[in-house]
């Protein structure tokens, strides 16, 4: 390995979502620099904060049909029956929803948690509840995307908490999406749900830390065997 590749390893991505955001922390850090060295330290602080945030690290997903990928860092707030939101014309019926909640510290960039064709994309403005409660997933602002993928359809609704005030969603409806593609970002704290059918068995508990990409949710068909992978 050369210099090259161990700078590269040491130092994650930063998503370029985050540039404007850490320009800014930086040009207040220098400005509160010029009047006080406390507040400059404590705005430079914020500005390493703010890169953390944006990082974008590759991730290892495994490329297997039958399981379903955490869409997000976070620890797992929610596992059981839920009915969608109305605006993805998913029915009455309940699913299984499983809902990972982004702290400020988490890791913010969304990704598929399977493949499939994308059928539809909703946007339903809204609340800023904290988003580990439950009533987050019908108040809040939110973004669906609705999956018709091979075990069925699948919903990931990205839902802004209380600090954040901006979801990111730059995949369009009617295209195809692979498992752990990056789709989306939230900004400053937040929560993702992924609506399953019946068929799908829960692979995570209520507490457990879960990694974006990574991090097996749910599988369909009974035991999976040791699946593929792409790094992405």
């Amino acid at each position: 390995m050369n210099l090259v590749d161990t700078v590269k390893n040491t130092f994650v991505p930063i998503h370029r979502e985050g540039y404007p955001f850490i320009a800014a922390f930086a040009l207040i850090t220098l400005f509160l620099g010029y009047f006080s060295s406390i507040l400059f330290w404590i705005g430079l602080i914020l500005t390493a904060w703010c890169i953390y945030f944006f990082r974008d690290p590759e991730r290892v997903t495994p490329v297997d049909d039958r399981l379903v990928i955490s869409p997000a860092d976070g620890v797992v707030s929610a596992v059981g029956p839920a009915i969608p939101p109305r605006e993805l014309g998913l029915g009455d019926a309940e699913m299984t929803r499983i809902s990972v909640f982004m702290n400020v510290f988490s890791c913010h960039v969304n990704r598929a948690p399977t493949r499939g064709r994308i059928a539809r994309i909703e946007y339903r403005p809204g609340r800023f509840f904290n988003a580990e409660l439950d009533k987050a997933s019908s108040e809040n602002e939110r973004n669906g995307l609705v999956i018709e993928s091979p075990n069925g359809t699948i919903a990931a609704v990205q839902i802004a908490g209380l600090v954040a005030r901006r979801i990111v969603c730059w995949t369009e409806s009617g295209g195809a999406i692979g498992i752990g593609e990056r789709f989306g970002l939230i900004r400053f704290g937040s929560r993702v749900d992924v609506y399953l059918p019946a068929e799908a068995v829960p692979r995570v508990a209520v507490g457990q830390t879960a990694v974006g990409g990574e991090t097996v949710i749910a599988e369909f068909g009974g035991s999976a065997g040791v699946p593929l992978v792409r790094v992405s």
